[in-house]
């Protein structure tokens, strides 16, 4: 896939190393002449020195030839051009951090409706860990309507019970049990004993109710947090 960043801070660049070690086609573009001379030895990438609201600079880039744009400036004017900018150039998806959440609908009015605030998400992340301190870990997917939970039963109806007589319903479905470190694809006669890790795919809005019932001394207060990830001129993260 070939991506194109705008901004070699922070954000911009751990997600060029990223992309770049999963074998992607990185192009970055950082306006700093002396940041570009630290990164580019670093980097497995093209790195260009310029703004990404010069179209010139865009088109060197050939980002025409772009899979993917993200604006990752931790300055929203200039993310909103670029990103209005390389719609011109028709690139099929376009990203773009946010660091005021009050702009975001103007990003959503120019059809940007992948809006990300990196600070944002690690508060959520956080918070998260603090309210439901027995889940191990969390995944937001999808657009945000969705979280895949791993924990480990201690309590709660359904212990004892068979795979297939609890899952999958309308809000969760059980999809992964762990065993000695190894991962185990779940079948509808396996018993869920205690102390069995899992892995649940749970619908947002369902997730206090559906955890209650998995761990009944878990406490998941009402929440109304902010998730850093905005579509469809919606929050996502309203649970």
């Amino acid at each position: 896939m070939n991506v194109v960043i705008m901004g070699g801070g922070r954000v911009g660049l751990n997600l060029s190393f990223f992309l770049v070690s999963d074998g992607h086609d990185i192009t970055l573009i950082e306006s700093s002449e002396e940041k570009c001379q630290e990164i580019a030895p670093e980097l497995d990438a093209t790195v260009i020195c310029g703004s990404g609201t010069d179209i010139n600079i865009l088109e060197e880039c050939n980002i025409e030839d772009a899979d993917v744009f993200v604006a990752a400036t931790g300055h929203d004017e200039p993310n909103l051009l670029a990103c209005i900018l390389a719609k011109e150039f028709n690139v099929p998806k376009i990203i773009s951090r946010v660091s005021d959440p009050n702009h975001k609908e103007a990003f959503c009015n120019v059809g940007i409706n992948t809006v990300i605030n990196p600070e944002l998400t690690a508060a959520s992340y956080v918070e998260r860990l603090i309210i439901k301190p027995k889940i191990a870990d969390l995944a937001v997917l999808g657009k945000g309507d969705a979280e895949l939970l791993d924990f480990t039963l201690e309590k709660g109806e359904f212990v004892g019970k068979k795979i297939g007589d609890i899952s999958p319903t309308d809000d969760y479905i059980i999809v992964a049990m762990y065993s000695n470190g190894d991962i185990i694809i779940p079948t509808p006669d396996m018993i869920l004993n205690k102390g069995v890790k899992i892995s649940v795919l749970i619908k947002t809005k369902f997730i206090k109710n559906v955890l209650k019932r998995f761990t009944k001394d878990l406490n998941v207060p009402e929440t109304s947090t902010y998730y850093s990830i905005f579509s469809d001129n919606k929050y996502l993260n309203k649970s």
